[in-house]
This record gives C-alpha cells, structure tokens and sequence, in this order.
C-alpha cells in the first residue's frame, strides 16, 4: 500500500530559505540573519535552523564563515547532474562531451606521459577487440576517451565526464541502436588518428580530431 511521507522539517526550512534568496531578499554576498530572528520567522527550532543551513551549504548556496555568519554565495541551488541528465536528450549530451572532450584532448597533448601512452593504446587496442555487443563496445569506447581525458590531468575534466558517464552510457547505446551500425573501420581510424594526435603531442589536431569526430555523432541524429 501506498505511504504518506512527511518531509522533514529542515527540508522544508531549506525550501522556505532557498525561495526567499530566489525572491532577491537577500543578495549575492550578502549575511543571513542570525538562527535566533531567523527560527520564528521559519516556524522552526534553531537546531532546524542549522541544518537547513548546511544543506544549502552543501549545495553551495550559503557559506559559513567562522565568527562571521552565514553568506549567500548562489542565487540558486543548481540542478543534480543525475536529474538534468535523465531530461538531457542525445543532441544535448553529445554537445556536453564536445565542450569537455575536445579541450581534454588538447590539454592531453600537451600533458600525456609515457604511462599515459601506454594506457591510451591499451584501451584503442581493446576498443577495436570489443565488438561482440554493443553494450561492450559502448564501454571499451568510453574507457578509451576516458584515457585521453585522464592524460590532460585536469581532475575538474576528469569528474565532469565521469559524472557525465552513466546517461553518456545509456545514451550512446541508443545512439547506436539507432544508427544499426558500430565499430566499423571507419569509426576506428578516426579514434586512431585521436591517439596519434595525443601522442604526438599536436594540441590543435588533437582539439580539431576530438571534436569533428563528436560533430558527426551529432549530425548523424539531425
């Protein structure tokens, strides 16, 4: 049977606070009232309070600065990656891996090591070798741009695709479903070219083969 749920209360106190930062009641920057005014205006405790403090907080709207008060930081809570990227259609996922792959691969020319050689053609050789099922070739072909990402040393690039990686998953799936057709000769000399191009630490073609190979991703659907 069905339940009903009460939200908790520092929830709905994050909510009542987050809609009022909305409303521009209080600006970037600018200090929160102190838990004991802002507790009765809440119709909560100020234990409540605090917590509806620290969820905001880790969500990046406020800060607390130690024997300062609470600031505001962000005028909203930004959306988690998992609810965006449940509406993201395939177009917008493709141009998310433009924008984050196509610079890590730059970055990857100009960073790759010896160790990061040999880890991007492992992963070019097993791409090539994974074409029993789609599935299978989905992952080999993830890990393989995840090698050239890892080689651009950029942590923040490297979590944004790994954030990206469970939508890009389901999506390229039904990419290539759609399209029939995968691991074709064709499709792997263009990756061939990718890791030749990091390799010879060519920045510019490095950029220019990461994204002219995600541009025709995206043309193939339009």
């Amino acid at each position: 049977m069905p339940q009903i749920h009460r939200t908790p209360l520092a929830d709905q106190a994050a909510d009542l606070l987050l809609g009022r930062i909305r409303a521009g009641e209080w600006q970037l920057g600018q200090k929160l009232p102190g838990e004991t005014t802002l507790a009765p205006q809440l119709g909560v405790g100020r234990s409540t309070v605090r917590e509806a403090i620290r969820q905001l907080a880790g969500r990046g709207v406020l800060a607390s600065r130690q024997g300062a008060g609470v600031f505001v930081t962000a005028l909203d809570a930004p959306e988690d990656w998992d609810a965006v990227l449940r509406r993201a259609d395939i177009v917008s996922v493709i141009e998310a891996r433009i924008a984050i792959e196509s610079e890590a691969a730059a970055l990857a020319a100009t960073r790759r090591t010896a160790a990061d050689v040999r880890a991007i053609r492992r992963a070019l050789e097993h791409r090539a070798a994974a074409v029993a099922s789609i599935e299978e070739h989905v992952d080999a072909d993830t890990a393989f741009h995840r090698a050239i990402i890892a080689a651009a040393h950029n942590p923040i690039l490297l979590d944004l695709f790994d954030g990206l990686t469970p939508r890009l998953r389901q999506t390229m799936i039904e990419m290539l479903r759609i399209r029939v057709d995968f691991g074709g000769a064709e499709d792997h000399r263009r990756h061939v070219r990718l890791a030749d191009t990091v390799i010879a630490r060519d920045a510019d073609a490095a950029r220019a083969e990461s994204r002219d190979h995600l541009l025709e991703l995206k043309d193939a659907l339009a």
